[in-house]
């Protein structure tokens, strides 16, 4: 079978602002789009919780607007709700000053001697907000972290750095619930920002298909990874059209990491599977392996085979001088190549001149400490920069594809593109997942998808992998669970 991940378009701080700006040309007004947030909040929260004594927390913006509408549809439906602000409402402007003038209710300054609210809905600030919170904002974002269960953010949670997902200035409230609209932005799936969210509703406000089209235009796509789904095999097919996968072990030392990586390969699908190794290591592999070849050949002999097409190297190789020698063969041959593990260390080692060697048919796959050796001035960039620009910062440095590990794994590709990961549970951050992951993307590379395609699919099995396995995974667990995994996906037939 073909495996393909499945990706869903996010739409960034600008990108979602020109939307706005192109509805009403195009025959929706600014203030309906308000009425339809405001009311998709108020129908979120009725799903969620019965009525209770609600505080809408209302800042100065169009965000403080969508908490009045909110507050007003809730209180028509019999909710005890009022509204509480940071600034005057005489210095309310445009859409959410007609907002506040429809709300009849209550409407109270923000302080400490207010009224204790069961439920509270962040209307401060958007996605938009680009300056650390202060004064009784900073506040309540600190109180909001033993009060997350009863906090509804409309947006994000207000502190929260759309694009990034930066908690501005290191401060920013916690919220079970965030009501977003027309679609996620990245700061909903970037750390730290995904982890102040809570469960994330994406409402439809009525926006134009055409202004999001607009704002969309020309400018490099951002997804999120959302899956997986797969076509049957050809059933005229045989192992070498489903290509050969090579990976490069290093000594008898660190043999596991290298076979892990090459059970996943063959789990994944490649035709064939073959590690080559120094004599000693091979015949460890060898006592442990049976559908996986090995083989004690020279590097450059087993690279000779043309039929090998796909090469994985790093896991469990070693930081000698050998090889070193074993990257630069590999990169020379200028196969389609995952580059992991201990290939990345030795490539940082070399510095610039040994990161000019990758090519377009490379995928990399460092997690934050590699990244940092790999790209210094990049990484030097994320507490401004943030982790998606990071990504395809290195990207663009590599002319290869960056799958920059973590809790919010985001791949990259030279033209800007990029996917951000929410679907790999917290359980896969331990010794050897990282190995299976270079497999995965090595037996999809081996299977004809390019470097791209094949990163975006490794990442969504092995998160759907260890979520099969659950809490307690170990990196073993996860090649035998492939199978299940791949069995499940829909499209095959």
């Amino acid at each position: 079978m073909t495996v393909r991940a499945v990706l869903d378009r996010l739409l960034t701080v600008a990108q979602m602002s020109a939307a706005d700006a192109a509805a009403p040309a195009l025959g929706v007004p600014s203030m309906t789009l308000m009425e339809n947030a405001g009311r998709a909040v108020a129908d979120e929260i009725g799903r969620r919780f019965t009525p209770r004594p609600t505080a809408v927390l209302c800042g100065p913006g169009n965000n403080g607007g969508d908490g009045y509408v909110a507050a007003r549809i809730l209180k028509q439906r019999g909710w005890p709700v009022w509204c509480e602000t940071l600034a005057p409402t005489g210095g309310l402007r445009g859409d959410a000053a007609e907002a506040f003038r429809r709300w009849t209710g209550e409407t109270l300054p923000v302080a400490e001697t207010n009224p204790m609210a069961e439920l509270f809905v962040d209307a401060l600030f958007g996605a938009g907000l680009a300056r650390p919170l202060e004064g009784e904002a900073a506040r309540l974002a600190e109180a909001s972290a033993r009060l997350k269960d009863r906090i509804v953010a409309i947006d994000v949670p207000s502190g929260v750095h759309g694009d990034t997902g930066a908690a501005l200035g290191g401060l920013a409230f916690h919220a079970a619930l965030t009501v977003t609209f027309v679609r996620r932005k990245p700061g909903h799936l970037l750390m730290p920002g995904r982890a102040r969210c809570g469960e994330i509703a994406v409402a439809d406000i009525g926006m134009p298909d055409e202004a999001v089209a607009r704002a969309m235009a020309d400018v490099p796509a951002v997804f999120a990874l959302a899956g997986a789904t797969a076509s049957p095999s050809d059933p005229e097919g045989h192992k070498y059209s489903r290509g050969h996968c090579l990976v490069v072990s290093g000594g008898p030392e660190t043999t596991g990491a290298s076979r892990l990586a090459a059970r996943a390969a063959a789990r994944a699908g490649a035709g064939l599977t073959t590690i080559v190794a120094p004599l000693e290591a091979a015949r460890i592999h060898a006592a442990r392996l049976d559908a996986v070849m090995v083989r004690s050949d020279l590097l450059e002999t087993a690279l000779a085979d043309e039929r090998r097409n796909a090469v994985v190297i790093g896991p469990g190789l070693g930081l000698d001088q050998t090889a070193a020698a074993k990257v630069n063969a590999v990169l020379a041959a200028r196969r389609a190549t995952v580059l992991d593990a201990d290939a990345l260390t030795l490539i940082a080692k070399t510095g610039a001149q040994a990161i000019q060697k990758t090519h377009d048919r490379c995928v990399l796959t460092p997690h934050g400490g590699e990244f940092a050796r790999l790209f210094p001035a990049i990484a030097a960039e994320i507490p401004r920069s943030g982790k998606l620009e990071a990504a395809r910062a290195a990207a663009r440095a590599a002319g290869a594809t960056v799958v920059f590990k973590g809790p919010d794994t985001v791949i990259a590709t030279p033209d800007g593109r990029a996917v951000i990961d929410a679907l790999s549970p917290p359980w896969l951050a331990t010794a050897g997942t990282g190995d299976v992951l270079a497999g995965l993307i090595g037996g999809l590379l081996a299977q004809g998808l390019d470097p791209f395609a094949a990163a975006c699919a490794g990442v969504a099995l092995h998160g759907a992998a260890a979520r099969r396995v659950g809490p307690g995974l170990i990196a073993d667990d996860l090649p035998p669970v492939i199978p299940a995994v791949l069995s499940a996906l829909p499209g095959q037939a």
